[in-house]
């Protein structure tokens, strides 16, 4: 897969001066979008939006023949740089993450979100037997997250740890809290006898590590939330989403066609995910995380503004959101989000 990080600086200098000579003369650069993903089940619908080409449908029903530019990345750290250096047009990332860019943003690039991705669980996983609960972990203990600190699983571990052992030792796990992409973490969990004895996981892989009967689930952020809320979303800057409405409009678009799709067919959309993702996992268990009733492929946001509101009072964001439609784009008003 491409990777947007390959430029050299004549490029991004050319790139730059194309684009300020559009933005002087009002030209819209339609028709082009780059859009970054990462890894695990919880991007299926992108998966379905790229094995079935519904950008470049609704593209043509916009009149645009759209280039779209799919890349791969892991962490949420590593999705807002390439947003605000401009090597990407739309990322995707759990909600705090986003929430931390909306907020850093504000009043400049004006970062929101496009829609949510859906709504899954992400376990708390460890193959050590004597943690049973947040407080049986120590210091020896390791937990594995894509982005240590920032990430989606790392904020609700310390909206949870703040709930636990209070506000001011929110960040009381980060210091135990290491980096590492889930198909890494997964296979150290699994594998056992290497510092990562835990691993704050999503779908597909949590079922996946629950398979080997040494690993147990701890904490499930549905438990942090109260119920079904959305794992990740995507976002981009308020400059691509107001020059290119109609590139805009088509990705939404696809986004939402993209769900029925789902919702229709599960097996095929799970057959979808193999051959997008090349995964080597078996199709029936593939089948069985689509057809999980904890799991709603959606793009209707739910249950963000738990965390917009307990990540500013923990001093997080500086920012106070007044309702979730404050960091999304108003295509996405029209649901029953939350």
């Amino acid at each position: 897969m491409a990777t947007p990080f390959k430029r050299s600086a004549l490029t991004l200098l050319a790139a730059s001066l194309v684009a300020s000579a559009m933005f002087s003369t009002g030209a819209q650069a339609e028709g082009k979008i780059s859009i970054a993903q990462q890894f695990g089940i919880g991007y299926l619908i992108l998966d379905v939006v790229r094995d079935q080409n519904l950008i470049e449908k609704h593209g043509k029903e916009q009149g645009l023949d759209i280039k779209v530019d799919w890349n791969s990345i892991s962490g949420a750290t590593a999705m807002n740089e390439a947003l605000l250096t401009g090597s990407l047009d739309v990322v995707s990332a759990g909600v705090p993450p986003m929430l931390t860019v909306w907020d850093r943003t504000k009043g400049k690039q004006n970062v929101k979100a496009i829609a949510a991705l859906g709504s899954m669980p992400n376990y708390l996983l460890t193959n050590n037997p004597n943690i049973k609960t947040l407080k049986d972990f120590t210091d020896k203990d390791r937990i594995a997250v894509p982005a240590a600190g920032v990430g989606f699983q790392s904020r609700t571990l310390q909206i949870e740890t703040a709930k636990e052992f209070g506000d001011a030792q929110y960040k009381k796990f980060d210091d135990i809290s290491v980096s590492l992409p889930h198909p890494d973490a997964t296979a150290a969990l699994i594998a056992g006898g290497s510092e990562i004895n835990s691993h704050f996981s999503s779908p597909p892989f949590q079922y996946q590590a629950l398979q080997n009967p040494n690993v147990h689930k701890v904490l499930s952020s549905y438990d942090v939330l109260g119920g079904q809320a959305t794992f990740n979303v995507l976002y981009t800057t308020e400059k691509f989403h107001d020059e290119n409405p109609k590139t805009y409009k088509a990705f939404y678009d696809a986004l939402a066609e993209a769900e029925k799709i789902i919702k229709a067919d599960k097996p095929a959309a799970a057959q979808a995910y193999i051959r997008v993702e090349q995964s080597k996992l078996p199709l029936a268990l593939v089948e069985q995380i689509v057809k999980d009733p904890e799991i709603d492929f959606t793009v209707v946001p739910q249950r963000t503004f738990i965390y917009a509101e307990k990540l500013q009072e923990l001093g997080v964001q500086k920012n106070k959101a007044n309702s979730w439609k404050d960091y999304f784009f108003e295509e996405a008003h029209g649901g029953a989000g939350s």
